[in-house]
């Protein structure tokens, strides 16, 4: 079915669910239609192991009937059941506890959305065989065995390939439609150290378009050399040093900021940041900024999950925290005015230098490359992630690290940033580069 058809098939079922919703008793409602195909093949030692393919869709249908709520999902779009589905829901509604704060948001939100095509579908995509498939999760996987020599134990490549349609509509007035798609391929190898040690390394990358993917032959060589560097990793002992953070991993860490700035944490006492908005968080070179209009961006969108046109903002500007992450139903609960409840492309713009003439000039220093477990407390702002990294000494490689571990509190860590890599990592809705903090405790576990 066509994009087109798709769309004009949930645009009547649509209309007819709101009607029946509203002649069922409901004084409110909305619902998502959406429809999803996808397709995964992985391979383990030039073998397939994995060859999937499936198409989903769902219905889901929110009704608020004098203050009550209730949601609700269906994968069957006949409407000799939806009637059914339909009034259970309302039914539902109707012995749920009063919540006054729970309603469709004042439809004066919804104006202002952008006309820009964002080109989130690529149209390429359904011209994806699955002998070409085939073929590039076979590369990937040959130029990683390659790299990789004498040290592979084994080696896990695969494919991934997603188009998502989907059409939303409320009874006050929002109606939203959207298409996209999504690529991605990568390996994991094993490698065998010393001893029983067998480290693990993986490199995967995605975009909307195919055509925006690396070199296959790059990835796989990646994900080898990205394991290799893994092999002899040995903890130091404890010490205060300059850290970076490479770019791919940097969303772990700043998610520890992201996560308390959410309604939801703020309204339930459980954010260090709910009294810090205007205040300095972090150091001078601190910057966030969520844009929704990159063109194929991951986390580009045109509305959010209350039907807000998305809009770019700086979170954080200069260290200093702008603003939350509010959305309708946590706007009415604190009293405050609606942002949105989500992110999409967050950004931290790129510095100037390389990340190699970074530690060239830092003297001793470690460079981290993945983190393993950890925690962060979003009422107290502490963190703790164990580390695997690369330590450095004027530029000159000195050993890998592994079992090492570092905690502070984002209040005093992000006042450590000092130097943004130009690397952003272009494969994810996070395009931040590597970042360098001095003075950072790394201890042994």
């Amino acid at each position: 079915m066509n994009n087109q058809s798709s769309q004009k098939e949930f645009q009547e079922l649509a209309n007819w669910t709101l009607d029946q919703a509203k002649k069922a008793g409901a004084n409110d409602s909305r619902v998502n239609i959406s429809r999803r195909r996808f397709v995964e093949i992985n391979y383990r030692d030039r073998s397939p192991e994995v060859i999937k393919e499936a198409t989903t869709q769902g219905l889901y249908l929110e009704v608020f009937i004098n203050n009550r709520f209730a949601g609700k999902s269906t994968p069957d779009f006949r409407k000799s059941t939806m009637t059914g589905f339909i009034t259970e829901l309302i039914d539902n509604a109707r012995i749920m506890e009063e919540d006054p704060f729970r309603t469709l948001p004042d439809p004066k939100y919804y104006a202002g959305r952008t006309e820009t095509d964002l080109q989130l579908a690529d149209p390429s995509q359904s011209g994806l065989t699955p002998e070409k498939r085939h073929e590039m999760v076979k590369e990937v996987e040959n130029a990683c065995l390659k790299k990789g020599g004498s040290r592979v134990i084994s080696v896990e490549a695969g494919e991934y390939d997603e188009t998502y349609e989907e059409y939303v509509k409320s009874s006050n007035g929002f109606v939203g439609a959207n298409q996209t798609t999504q690529c991605w391929t990568g390996a994991s190898m094993t490698a065998q150290d010393e001893g029983e040690r067998r480290p693990a390394g993986y490199h995967w990358v995605g975009s909307r378009y195919r055509s925006d993917l690396p070199d296959l032959d790059e990835v796989g060589n990646t994900a080898a050399v990205r394991t290799l560097d893994l092999l002899g990793g040995k903890k130091i002992a404890s010490e205060i040093l300059p850290i970076i953070i490479e770019n791919r991993i940097t969303p772990n860490v700043l998610g520890g900021l992201l996560n308390p700035m959410s309604g939801r944490s703020i309204q339930q006492k459980r954010s260090f940041l709910s009294d810090k908005k205007g205040e300095l968080l972090g150091s001078k070179l601190l910057t966030v900024q969520d844009d929704p209009f990159l063109l194929r961006g991951l986390g580009s969108n045109y509305y959010d999950g209350d039907g807000f046109p998305t809009k770019k903002r700086e979170l954080i500007t200069n260290g200093t925290l702008n603003d939350f992450l509010i959305d309708w139903y946590y706007s009415r609960k604190l009293g405050w005015e609606p942002t949105s409840g989500s992110t999409t492309n967050i950004i931290i713009p790129s510095g100037n230098r390389s990340l190699e003439t970074i530690i060239k000039d830092l003297g001793r220093c470690i460079l981290i490359t993945e983190f393993i477990g950890g925690n962060s407390n979003s009422t107290t702002g502490d963190f703790s992630v164990g580390i695997i990294g690369k330590l450095f000494d004027k530029g000159q490689f000195v050993q890998n690290i592994a079992e090492m571990n570092i905690a502070d509190n984002h209040l005093k860590f992000w006042k450590k940033l000092v130097e943004v890599a130009n690397d952003p990592w272009e494969y994810s809705q996070f395009r931040i580069p590597s970042l360098v903090f001095d003075g950072v405790m790394v201890a042994g576990i």
